[in-house]
């Protein structure tokens, strides 16, 4: 590891391009955050409350996932790995823990600690790209952009802090909608030199990370549950959960995500910002798992239809997601009619669930699953798409 190197721009073409120790490390300051945001929302679930709890998820999601993605696209463009390189994305860690320490008042409408912890990550963040400004000449106006964009926006964020209850909701959509658009502005002089491999493997790890943090939350419920007895119910719900579980991830990395981002790098905006909507799913998956586990060990206030909602709804909008990310890198391995299909059904099953039982429901949902997977390995490969 050099003390310091000079920062420019990673090589686009650059083989065997994997995600760093560090990257890794980087990842797992996001567990609690997400484990928060999940257990929050599981609670609100079970105690039939969605609809007060589901705005805030989404928003306290947002500040996560928009954390994440942030570093991880100037990681893979800029990624010297010297000692400068490695105190800055230090600093950032330490905003990812102020952040997620802040995650039950964002619940409750209080953003100050989450915002506190995007303002320390943000000065890691422009630190870096007021670096790569300096040492590349060639992305210094990119650089630079994003330097300020982020800057200006931040001081919006903090500014939403000294209004009456931190102002009305609207607010909070306008600021993010402003942190969206920092990087099509900020890429209009020409866009960085991301790899599109390494980029489909970091979203790849975080989706991992994101489908542990479900088995964790499983785990913790059927613990509890077990202290009140272990029955037929119970361990049905445990592995229909698990199939539910390993049949995402299986049809979530049957695409080719690097290849289709190499084909398509103009459409990387849609496909990166799209999995916003992936990843809140797979969050909202874990915690509605956690319910329907819950539902078989005590009472709780939601009905059968809730708990199934909180399962199949999830599961419907990563399966419809894939769609429409997938669909335009013109090259899909599993039939976009297929995972329609899948979704709907998926949706159907909730109002089945008071005859089936959230047991009977959670393996109809896996059995579903489970045929759109044989039934993509039994449809011909498709040939490749020419590139663009």
């Amino acid at each position: 590891m050099p003390l310091r190197s000079r920062m420019v721009a990673r090589d686009l073409g650059e083989p065997h391009r994997v995600s760093s120790p560090l990257e890794l490390l980087f990842d797992l300051t996001f567990v609690a955050a997400v484990s928060q945001a999940a257990g929050r929302f599981a609670h609100a679930v079970e105690s039939g409350h969605v609809g007060d709890s589901l705005a805030p998820f989404l928003m306290t999601f947002f500040a996560i996932w928009w954390a994440w993605m942030n570093f991880t696209w100037f990681a893979s463009a800029y990624d010297t790995d010297d000692v400068p390189y490695r105190l800055l994305t230090f600093v950032q860690m330490a905003g990812v823990l102020v952040l997620a320490a802040g995650v039950p008042d964002a619940f409750d409408g209080d953003f100050t600690t989450v915002t506190i912890g995007y303002l320390v990550m943000r000065v890691g963040l422009v630190a870096l790209w007021l670096r790569a400004a300096a040492a590349h000449p060639e992305g210094r106006a990119t650089a630079l952009r994003y330097a300020i964009g982020l800057s200006v926006v931040q001081v919006f964020w903090v500014a939403r802090l000294a209004l009456p209850d931190q102002g009305p909701m609207w607010v909070f959509f306008v600021c993010a909608a402003l942190d969206l658009a920092v990087p099509p502005v900020a890429e209009r002089p020409g866009m960085t030199t991301w790899h599109p491999h390494h980029i489909a493997e970091r979203y790849g790890l975080f989706t991992i990370i994101l489908l542990g943090e479900s088995v964790l939350a499983s785990t913790n419920a059927v613990q509890d549950a077990v202290k009140r007895g272990v029955g037929g119910e119970l361990v049905t719900i445990a592995l229909a959960g698990l199939a539910i579980l390993f049949a995402i991830w299986w049809i979530y990395f049957s695409e080719p995500a690097g290849e289709g981002l190499e084909r398509r790098r103009d459409r990387s905006f849609l496909w990166g910002y799209g999995h916003y909507f992936v990843f809140a799913a797979l969050a909202a998956l874990g915690a509605g798992l956690e319910t329907a586990v819950a539902s078989s060990g005590h009472h709780i206030e939601a009905g059968a239809r809730l708990v199934a909602a909180s399962v199949a709804v999830p599961v419907a909008v990563v399966l419809v997601m894939l769609w429409a990310l997938h669909a335009p890198m013109r090259r899909m391995n599993t039939h976009p009619g297929f995972l329609i299909a899948t979704a709907v059904l998926v949706l159907l099953t909730i109002f089945a669930a008071p005859a089936l039982g959230i047991p009977g429901t959670l393996l109809l949902t896996a059995a579903l699953l489970a045929l759109l997977i044989t039934a993509t390995y039994a449809r011909p490969a498709p040939k490749p798409a020419p590139s663009t």
